[in-house]
């Protein structure tokens, strides 16, 4: 990361308890995004069943909610850039707590899809945003592990979701209240971001607004840190947030790598997020018993972000990544080969996890050290913005040759490709350190 864009402000010295903070809210945000997308794949089932819909329709509606988040990624990270990065949180959780709100109340497939698109514009926006605030509040020694456990969050939300949706299903059979528990608790964490999340001191730097001093001092001061007398001379060569200073000079190949790398990645990712629960169901298990199979995807998911995460406080990032990516083919390929009970399902539903998501947060930290202060919320936003593409292809593809005819293995083998495109991606990427 570049310390000259803070003048080493907080890249040095050890992390005051405030800086912990912002993480943790950063983290918990992420972990409504998890329970959030992961809402309708527990509701799918049901909506299924009450509307008589075939899984190619199913296949569209899961995906709305991630052509959302691509969009949201790209424009909403680019406006974090140019207004600030907590203003922009403020408004995607108005905008999440408004579509889960709309989804309950949803009768149609037209109404669902247009409300998980809303839900999903707030969710895109808030992971690329997130991820540039605790890039800026975690000092040099922390920051890879901090932004990995940050999306790791996203993995935490989905297992506690999970459980609670499984609980909810077995007690009222109605999959709208799996909406309106996360409408609720989203709600909940508002007053919390209001009073305890300030703003970035490198985007008041890289803004520049005309109280950016007195701003920036107020949060050192906050941070037990001694204010400064003037602001650091901006970084040589800036250039306004926008979509084109990602493709200027050396940074247009490593954009283009990074976003295939995720689109690749997040395709296998979103297959197995979203097509778990009918594939489950399909095999004559009950729906809260495939919503228990999810969650053990998501703890292993969330087992992967946190060991990859400290393993890489000691070893290199990316051949970890990389070999991440491939084990993930493999895993899954296993899933198609037509096993059953819900043990072994289980048990091989969170070892594909645990490596498919392996590659995709490992990709955060890249991300993060790749993109300069004043348009890194906006360069992280574009790579998860298009390559969500990914996320809406898998579900939608799957779909489309389950409907077709296909089986479990070749869907199976088809979206684990993706994988072994992702590492290769991985492998041309030139390290900037």
């Amino acid at each position: 990361m570049d310390t000259e864009e803070t003048g080493g402000l907080l890249d040095a010295a050890p992390m005051h308890w405030r800086q912990w903070v912002v993480v943790v809210l950063c983290i918990a945000l992420n972990a409504l995004d998890g329970f959030d997308v992961l809402a309708i794949s527990f509701a799918a089932p049901g909506i299924a069943a009450e509307w008589g819909i075939d899984r190619g329709v199913l296949g569209v509606v899961l995906s709305m909610e991630l052509l959302g988040m691509a969009t949201g990624s790209v424009l909403i990270g680019n406006l974090a850039d140019r207004i600030g990065r907590r203003p922009t949180i403020l408004a995607c959780l108005t905008v999440m707590v408004a579509g889960m709100v709309l989804s309950a109340t949803a009768h149609d497939v037209t109404f669902l899809s247009v409300t998980r698109l809303v839900t999903g514009l707030g969710i895109g926006g808030m992971i690329s945003v997130t991820s540039a605030m605790v890039a800026e509040f975690s000092n040099g020694k922390r920051r890879s592990l901090n932004m990995v456990l940050n999306i790791a969050g996203y993995s935490g939300g989905a297992i506690l979701g999970g459980l609670v949706a499984a609980m909810l299903l077995d007690r009222t059979g109605d999959w709208r209240s799996v909406f309106l528990f996360g409408a609720g608790a989203t709600l909940a964490i508002l007053p919390l971001l209001w009073f305890f999340l300030p703003e970035s001191i490198d985007s008041l730097l890289a803004r520049r607004p005309a109280n950016a001093l007195e701003r920036v001092n107020r949060t050192l001061r906050h941070l037990g840190r001694d204010p400064i007398s003037a602001l650091p001379e901006p970084v040589a060569g800036m250039m306004k947030p926008s979509p084109l200073a990602l493709f200027t000079g050396g940074q247009a190949r490593v954009t283009l790598l990074l976003t295939v790398a995720y689109f690749a990645q997040i395709m296998l990712f979103y297959f197995l997020q979203k097509w778990v629960p009918k594939i489950i169901v399909d095999m004559g298990h009950s729906p809260a018993e495939a919503s228990r199979v999810l969650v053990a995807a998501n703890i292993g998911s969330l087992t992967s972000a946190v060991l990859i995460g400290l393993a890489s406080q000691k070893l290199p990032l990316r051949p970890l990544v990389m070999g991440s990516m491939v084990a993930g083919f493999f895993a899954i390929a296993l899933f198609g080969s037509g096993l059953s009970g819900l043990g072994p399902l289980s048990l091989v539903v969170a070892v594909a996890a645990f490596c498919i998501n392996a590659g995709v947060v490992g990709l955060y930290p890249i991300m993060g050290a790749t993109f300069p202060a004043h348009f890194r919320a906006g360069g992280i936003g574009f790579v998860i913005g298009v390559g969500r593409g990914g996320s809406t292809v898998g579900p939608i593809l799957a779909g489309a040759m389950f409907a077709a005819g296909s089986g479990l293995l070749p869907v199976a083998l088809t979206m684990g490709a993706g994988g072994l495109v992702a590492a290769l991606m991985v492998r041309l990427l030139v390290r900037r350190h």
